[in-house]
């Protein structure tokens, strides 16, 4: 006789509780699975009382799990993975030599995409799906086989391959400033600046950067405020003030002279980047083709 009925909990609501606990938040959840705040509470307190227990205690409009709560996350994290993972494998039976690499959206733009022909030269066989994302790895629910994101960025149980390096120094337009020397960073404040905020913060700012070249600037920088890196980097493209470019990301677009560096100090970044594997992977063949790429590609720019 099939007990499944009886003793599993609805169904419906355990995709909004791994998305509570992973996040230990209803509203990020609830923004998470595009429904309301009021849907994703809903669906718990069924499953608590489908339990007979609290799985999240409710404090000061914030949500904590309890150690009860804790222990269905994670097995039901693994559980939903795997069923996601399975599904992943069936939908791309005919393409077995697929290999999806997930990158931040900057890097895929302004790095990846000019070099991927090099890989494809190289190992024609495989195909490359390339899925792109502003959030940490943490927050990306799609199957991936290999990653490549800011070190320091929320990775969970993924597997770190290896860490390169990079490079923070200021960029602007050609036409917005024409540098016949380079300026000494003291001038650099009286200069509009652009800046890429986010919250926690994951990316140097000019206030941190100035500093560790001796200037402490007085009060709040002005200039633009962006929450894009790319759409920062585009509009000192376009000559609306001077911006912190990352060297891989920056390179190219110094290199065709759409950008130039208003003054010569640069600060080193030792790990800037970081290649993970997926934890739900397998070591494939294809994978372990990329992985060396990349790290080719990465190593022969350091």
């Amino acid at each position: 006789m099939n007990t499944l009925g009886k003793s599993l909990p609805p169904l419906a609501s355990l995709l909004p509780f791994e998305a509570a606990a992973r996040l230990e938040s209803f509203s990020r959840a609830a923004e998470e699975l595009h429904i309301t705040q009021a849907a994703v509470s809903r669906q718990i307190r069924g499953l608590e009382e489908s339990l007979g227990l609290k799985l999240f205690s409710r404090r000061n409009r914030a949500v904590f799990l309890t150690q009860e709560g804790r222990e269905l996350g994670r097995v039901v994290s693994t559980a939903l993975r795997s069923i996601s993972d399975v599904a992943d494998t069936l939908r791309q039976t005919p393409g077995k030599h697929r290999v999806v690499l997930l990158c931040q959206l900057c890097e895929a733009f302004y790095w990846l995409m000019p070099r991927l022909s090099s890989f494809h030269q190289q190992h024609p066989e495989i195909e490359i799906q390339v899925a792109t994302s502003t959030r940490p790895l943490t927050e990306f629910n799609a199957h991936f086989d290999v990653a490549l994101q800011s070190t320091g960025r929320a990775s969970g149980a993924h597997v770190l391959v290896f860490t390169a390096t990079d490079e923070v120094f200021p960029v602007c337009s050609p036409h917005y400033l024409n540098v016949r020397a380079p300026m000494h960073v003291s001038e650099l404040a009286r200069h509009t600046l652009l800046h890429h905020r986010t919250t926690p913060p994951q990316w140097m700012q000019w206030e941190s950067w100035l500093k560790a070249f001796g200037q402490i600037p007085e009060g709040d920088l002005q200039g633009t405020v962006f929450d894009s890196y790319p759409l920062m980097l585009q509009a000192a493209v376009e000559g609306h003030g001077i911006a912190l470019g990352w060297r891989r990301t920056a390179a190219r677009l110094i290199d065709r002279g759409a950008l130039v560096r208003p003054c010569a100090q640069s600060f080193p970044l030792p790990e800037a980047i970081s290649v993970f594997r997926s934890s739900q992977g397998g070591d494939r063949v294809e994978v372990r083709a990329l992985i060396e790429w990349l790290e080719g590609e990465l190593e022969s720019e350091d």
